[in-house]
Parts: C-alpha cells; sequence; structure tokens
C-alpha cells in the first residue's frame, strides 16, 4: 500500500509539480507531517500546514494554478470533518442577521494600519480594472469609474452601496458625479476610517448597518465585494432588498467574485482563517435570485484582473511587513501570504471569476450602456 508521501508525490507529478524540485513552483516540505494531514483535510490542511511551517515554495500563487488546473483537490477524498462543514452550511443561515457582522470582527477589523499598507491610496479592497492601467492606484481608479459609467450616474441622484467598506466609491461617485451616496457596512474599523479620512464637503453618509435594515428610494444601487458574504440562502434576500429600494426607472451593478459551479459551502482554510461563513455565487445561482425582478443588461467577467491586483496587494505587503511585524505575528504573515497568493492561483487558473452584472427592473426602458 502506498504511504501518504508517496501519494502526495504521485498527485503533485501529476500537476508538474516536485518536491524539492528547482521551479519556483515547487515545494520544500520541512515536516514529514505534511503528507498525511493534507491528505486529511485538504484545502484546510495544506493551508494550515503552510502557516505552521511545514511546506514552502518561491510562487505559491503558481503552485496553487497548477494544483486548481490539475483537479488534484477532485482525486482527494475527504473525511468527516469536510462533510460535516458541508452539511453545516446546508443546515444553517451562516449569514443570517444575527451572525452579519462576524465578518467584519473577524476579518476587516483586523487592522487599519494592515490595510492601509496594502491598499490603495482610497482604500479599495476589491478588484481593480487593469484594461488600460499600467499600477494598483490606476487601476482601482479605472474600477471605480466604469462602474460609475455603467449606472450612468447623474448628478443629483441618490446611490445606495451596499456593503460599501472604507467609502471608496462613495467618495469618488461624490467627488467626479456630483451624487448624494449612502453606504452601509459592518466593519467598525471601515466605518472609523471612513469618518477619520472624510471630504466634509462630499454629500457622503456611511452607516454601520446590515444591508437587510436599509429602507429609502434610491436611483442607483449597488454593491462591490459584497455578494460573496450574503451566502446562498440569502441571495433572494439580497435582491429583493435592490428591488426594494431601487426606483422604478433605476440601475443596480452586482460587482462579485463568483465560482464555475454551484456550492454550499466555501473553502475551509478560508472560512476559518479569512473570511467566515463566505460563499461564492454561481451564475444560475445569481439568475435565480434575479429571476422575475430583474433585466440583466450586461455580464462583464474581468476575473484574470484579480490575479494582477492580488499580486500587487502581497507586493505592498511584503514591502510593509518590516512596519508591520510588531503588531502581526509570523504566523500571521504566512497566513495572510497564503491567503493572498492562493487566491491569486485560484483566479489564475480561472477557477475563479469576478463579475461585474448590471441590472434593471423588468418594464424598465433601455439603458444607454455606454460601456
Amino acid at each position: 500500500m502506498a504511504s501518504s508521501k508517496e501519494i502526495v508525490q504521485e498527485l503533485l507529478h501529476s500537476a508538474g509539480i516536485t518536491i524539492d524540485g528547482d521551479n519556483p513552483w515547487d515545494i520544500r516540505v520541512e515536516d514529514d507531517r505534511f503528507y498525511r494531514r493534507v491528505l486529511t483535510d485538504r484545502e484546510l490542511g495544506l493551508g494550515e500546514s503552510y502557516m505552521d511551517g511545514w511546506w514552502e515554495s518561491e510562487a505559491v500563487d503558481e503552485f496553487i494554478n497548477r494544483i486548481l488546473r490539475a483537479g488534484i483537490r477532485q482525486q482527494v477524498r475527504g473525511n468527516w470533518k469536510i462533510y460535516w462543514h458541508y452539511l453545516r452550511a446546508i443546515l444553517l443561515n451562516l449569514q443570517s442577521k444575527h451572525r452579519a457582522y462576524e465578518v467584519g470582527e473577524r476579518h476587516y477589523d483586523t487592522g487599519n494600519d494592515l490595510f492601509e499598507a496594502m491598499l490603495d491610496s482610497r482604500m479599495n479592497y476589491s478588484c481593480g480594472y487593469w484594461k488600460e492601467a499600467e499600477n494598483l492606484e490606476d487601476a482601482q481608479r479605472a474600477k471605480l469609474d466604469v462602474i460609475c459609467r455603467k449606472l450612468e450616474l447623474e448628478p443629483g441622484m441618490r446611490i445606495l452601496d451596499l456593503g460599501c467598506g472604507y467609502g471608496s466609491f462613495a467618495e469618488y461617485a461624490a467627488e467626479n458625479y456630483g451624487v448624494d451616496v449612502t453606504g452601509v457596512t459592518v466593519s467598525r474599523n471601515q466605518r472609523e476610517w471612513w469618518e477619520a479620512h472624510r471630504d466634509p464637503d462630499l454629500p457622503v453618509e456611511i452607516r454601520l448597518q446590515d444591508y437587510r435594515d436599509v429602507a429609502g428610494a434610491y436611483d442607483r444601487v449597488l454593491s462591490i465585494g459584497f455578494f460573496e458574504h450574503v451566502g446562498y440562502k440569502n441571495y433572494d434576500k439580497y435582491m429583493e432588498v435592490v428591488d426594494r429600494c431601487l426606483k422604478r426607472e433605476g440601475i443596480s451593478l452586482l460587482h462579485s467574485i463568483g465560482s464555475n459551479v454551484t456550492s454550499r459551502s466555501i473553502n475551509r482554510w478560508t472560512d476559518k482563517y479569512i473570511f467566515p461563513n463566505g460563499m461564492l455565487p454561481s451564475i444560475v445561482q445569481i439568475g435565480q435570485s434575479m429571476e422575475g425582478r430583474f433585466v440583466m443588461e450586461d455580464w462583464h467577467n474581468f476575473g484574470p484582473d484579480y490575479d494582477k491586483t492580488l499580486l500587487a496587494w502581497h507586493k505592498r505587503f511584503q514591502e510593509a511587513w518590516p512596519d508591520l511585524q510588531e503588531e502581526y505575528s509570523n504566523r500571521f504573515r504566512r497566513m495572510w501570504r497564503y491567503y493572498l497568493l492562493s487566491s491569486a492561483g485560484g483566479f489564475r487558473s480561472r477557477n475563479l471569476q469576478l463579475w461585474q452584472v448590471v441590472m434593471t427592473k423588468t418594464g424598465r426602458g433601455q439603458p444607454e450602456c455606454r460601456v
């Protein structure tokens, strides 16, 4: 019977990865417990063993890209803990109102110093648009502007930004398009950062509030990098909120990471360490939640741009580490590095997508679609 080491070696070989090889994407195993751990716990075991220093790679992003493209995940059979994770997502509403603030507390409130070091000057914590951009700053500005143009913003409009983050879109749209923006977030740190850096002359309000509690009538409703926290049990509720708050002639935009397959759970490592209770929607799930409420006007995929964005964030994080290491442990550094680079590998493999979906209400006239 083959040993755990032999099985892992064979699986990695099928992806063009060699243990102690010379390629940047090859891995060096520092602790032989790695082999059994990764076979037993799959994604969770792979990520945790990296955090523990049991293996290393010069190019974690390319290592993950090759694993995903070779379909190794499907070849490794999990144990009861993996199936319990799946059942938990089915039986419980992991994104219910009483859990809504958990992702803010455990991820977005990690530390504003960390995000200031990693992100662009506007604190965009979502995919940039690199079509004509040469750096992170330009890519994030281009992303904000393409959203504004897709929404056909005009001076005086009232805009609702669900899951507004640090207020980057709200401030940009108010400054450059003359609109009034209300944003909601479940992160206290994000709202406090916006309060400290806001332009008091701009008509922007950021609230600490769950999206389900929002009321009022708005000309435009959007979310950027928020739908990933809604959860499949609440996709209909999200669309109900958009429908309720969007005026009849309004336009809505959904900017979200997407999955190629329909699922009811998330990668266990990501759930445990990065985005608790997160979930990536599929085309089917988004379409079903829209049905009967909205017309899909445009579906734009620029997933490969997230690869570039994540690598830019990782570069900035690495450069800032000497100033951050007094506040964060080395295990945190390895966790954050693995998060950024494994995510980049996920987009490079086309296992993950980045979608912008433009929607209008049924019965509305055709938008101009200037983008």
